[in-house]
């Protein structure tokens, strides 16, 4: 018989500004970030995100740590974690999945018009892109834990809570304070810095989504 392991799925409680806005929108639903660690520690926390606390549209595939959650007045943060056991076949497709987007994150984007039609088209594919919530939901899909009833990209992140219940782990504030911290990502933005990258994401995934082979360089 195969061993089981284990994958863990994270939802975080963000105290950005994005973050509380989704709160009130969903009637105070807490979660509103959401990523993968690989063991118990902790510390990593892989999944699709900003780059820059400050720069909300520089944002891709990201290693975060407990520092880019907690930050100013908040030293803490609350997490609600979900152990999937995972046999060794899953587990190698799970580590192939992300050791193959981390390899190619420069053409990898963030799927930003998935993510803020969400509420209304419930998800769509962008190629080579994805949000925080499509790329755990790829993972859980490649875990064979549960059992999905619709394509992964369709579950938001209260849909993977409630699908993901049977295996609650832990939920709880954790500290942030001796986390290491992710150098430069709590550096200043400017307003000018901030449209550009603005303009230049939706250049990118205009470009995908036509599929008019136009250029997606930096340049704007």
């Amino acid at each position: 018989m195969m061993r089981n392991e284990y994958i863990y799925i994270v939802l975080v409680k963000a105290h950005t500004g994005l973050g509380k806005v989704s709160r009130v929108l969903s009637g105070g639903y807490e979660y509103s970030h959401i990523a993968v660690c690989r063991d118990d520690r902790f510390e990593d926390f892989v999944t699709f995100s900003r780059r820059r606390h400050y720069a909300p549209f520089d944002a891709g595939f990201m290693h975060e740590t407990r520092s880019c959650y907690c930050f100013g007045v908040h030293d803490r943060i609350k997490l609600k974690i979900f152990r999937l056991p995972v046999d060794l076949r899953a587990r190698r497709k799970i580590d192939h999945f992300l050791k193959q987007v981390e390899r190619q994150q420069d053409r990898y984007l963030f799927n930003l018009y998935s993510m803020v039609t969400m509420p209304f088209l419930h998800g769509f594919v962008i190629d080579h892109a994805h949000n925080c919530m499509s790329f755990v939901g790829k993972v859980v899909e490649l875990s064979g834990a549960v059992c999905l009833t619709r394509p992964y990209y369709r579950y938001d992140i209260r849909d993977l809570d409630l699908l993901l219940a049977p295996y609650v782990y832990t939920e709880r504030y954790f500290s942030g304070r001796n986390s290491r911290t992710t150098p430069g990502y709590m550096d200043k933005v400017t307003l000018r810095e901030n449209i550009r990258q603005f303009l230049l994401l939706n250049k990118k995934l205009l470009c995908r989504i036509t599929g008019g082979g136009c250029d997606e360089s930096s340049h704007i």
